[in-house]
């Protein structure tokens, strides 16, 4: 069985997170505990909210560091995946630095309101074992108002009046803005890949 770590950072959607993994065969356990974080085979770190409050949440609990330090395979989604960058639009805010770039506003456009809520296909980017089983054009459904730009690190992206990264990967580190586990047979085929990964 595989052992997932999940980031007990105060965000929502955990109780889903956590039966989805479970539903896949993975033992996931919620912790705020670096010793814990650093042992396990996998993390995750999950986020609804805003940027800046989330980011306060992991200093105080000690935790940046950690996170920066991990060498096994971890999955930031949604919001969780927009701390992966150096810094967000929203409230200003630095986050974890591990990729490149910053996460900024979807501008308001016609037919196209903020926040991007809903379902939105996938197009790839680059081949990667992590979109292993995943055709182009498949839908994943989405919940943010903030966007990450598209990059080297960018694996597939979605159009919402414009490009913007939906999965990206930079070594160990891999995000998803959209909600695996909110995404039918699609998001379970990306958190089994997920938990495949070396």
């Amino acid at each position: 069985m595989s052992s997932v770590a999940i980031i007990d950072n105060g965000g929502a959607n955990i109780a889903s997170l956590r039966y989805a993994l479970e539903r896949l065969g993975a033992d996931a356990r919620l912790t705020a505990d670096a010793a814990v974080l650093r042992a396990a085979p996998r993390v995750i770190l999950p986020g609804v909210g805003a940027a800046a409050a989330a980011m306060q949440r992991l200093e105080s609990s000690g935790l940046v560091d950690t996170i920066r330090g991990l060498r096994q395979p971890m999955l930031g989604i949604c919001l969780g995946m927009q701390l992966l960058f150096d810094s967000s639009e929203e409230g200003d805010t630095a986050c974890l630095g591990l990729l490149p770039g910053r996460v900024e506003r979807i501008a308001d456009r016609e037919s196209y309101p903020v926040p991007h809520m809903g379902w939105n296909q996938l197009e790839f980017a680059a081949p990667d074992p992590l979109l292993d089983g995943v055709e182009r054009g498949e839908h994943v459904y989405f919940v943010h108002s903030y966007a990450a730009p598209v990059g080297p690190w960018t694996i597939a992206t979605a159009d919402y009046g414009g490009s913007f990264s939906a999965v990206v990967r930079r070594d160990n580190f891999v995000g998803m803005q959209f909600h695996p586990e909110r995404s039918g047979t699609t998001g379970a085929r990306l958190l089994a890949n997920f938990l495949e990964i070396g």
